[in-house]
C-alpha cells in the first residue's frame, strides 16, 4: 500500500475562513441584539444551506436587508483577503509535490470562490484536480465530492489521504473509503469527532507526519 495523493477540504482546512466568518456574523448578531449559537454554526461547517444565518433578519425591509448583506460581505471579504494559509499547509503542499504525490481539493464551496483564493496565494498550479459544489448532486456529508476527486486523480481510496476540519467533511471522506485526518480549528475543535480519528491541531509536522499516520493505519491490516 502506498500513499499517492492528498485530498484537502478548502474552507477551514487550507485557509481558516470558517473562524473568521463565524466571528464576523457573531459581531453582526450582537449588533442587532441576537444570539448566534456555536452549535448551530458548527452543523453547517463543511456543507451547504444547512443553516440560514440570515433568517433572523428576514423581517427587515428588502432594501435594508440587501444593504446589510452587502455591507457585511464587503467587510468579510476584505478580511478574508488578508488571511494566510493555516500553519504547515504550504510546506505540506511543497513536500507532496516534491515527492510527486497528486493533490486535489474536495469542497462544498463554489469553484469561483476557491480559485480566487488559490490565485491570490499562487497555488492554482499546485493542485491536480478541484471537486466543487456544482459538480455533484449532493455535497458533504455525502461522499460524492471525494469520489469525484478520486475519479479525476485516477486514484483508489486506499492510496489517498483526506484532510478535513469538519464533521460533515470527515463523514464524506470516510464514506468515500478514505482515511481522513482531522485538523480542527477554533470553531470545530469541540465537534464530536470519533476518538479513533487521526487528529492534528496543525500541519506544522509536515508531510512526514501524514505519511506516518497513513502507514500506521494500513500496516494494521
Amino acid at each position: 500500500m502506498a500513499l499517492e495523493a492528498l485530498i484537502f477540504d478548502f474552507d477551514g482546512t487550507i485557509l481558516d475562513t470558517e473562524t473568521s466568518e463565524y466571528a464576523h456574523f457573531l459581531e453582526l448578531y450582537r449588533e442587532y441584539g441576537l444570539i448566534l449559537r456555536l452549535e448551530d454554526w458548527q452543523g453547517a461547517v463543511g456543507t451547504w444551506n444547512a443553516f440560514d444565518v440570515w433568517e433572523p433578519f428576514r423581517h427587515l425591509d428588502a432594501q435594508e436587508l440587501e444593504r446589510l448583506q452587502v455591507r457585511h460581505r464587503t467587510a468579510l471579504l476584505a478580511h478574508l483577503a488578508e488571511l494566510d494559509l493555516r500553519p504547515g499547509v504550504r510546506d505540506v503542499l511543497e513536500q507532496a509535490k516534491a515527492k510527486n504525490l497528486k493533490l486535489a481539493i474536495a469542497s462544498s464551496s463554489d469553484q469561483e470562490w476557491i480559485v480566487g483564493f488559490l490565485e491570490r496565494h499562487n497555488l492554482m498550479d499546485t493542485f491536480d484536480a478541484l471537486s466543487t459544489r456544482w459538480e455533484v448532486e449532493k455535497v458533504k456529508p455525502n461522499p460524492a465530492l471525494y469520489l469525484l476527486a478520486l475519479e479525476k486523480l485516477g486514484i483508489k481510496p486506499e492510496n489517498a489521504l483526506a484532510l478535513e476540519d469538519s464533521l460533515n467533511g470527515y463523514h464524506a471522506a470516510i464514506g468515500a473509503g478514505l482515511l481522513c485526518v482531522v485538523t480542527p480549528h477554533a470553531v470545530t475543535a469541540s465537534l464530536p469527532f470519533p476518538a479513533h480519528a487521526p487528529r492534528l491541531e496543525t500541519l506544522e509536522g509536515g508531510l512526514g507526519v501524514l505519511e506516518g499516520i497513513y502507514e500506521g493505519f494500513y500496516s494494521r491490516g
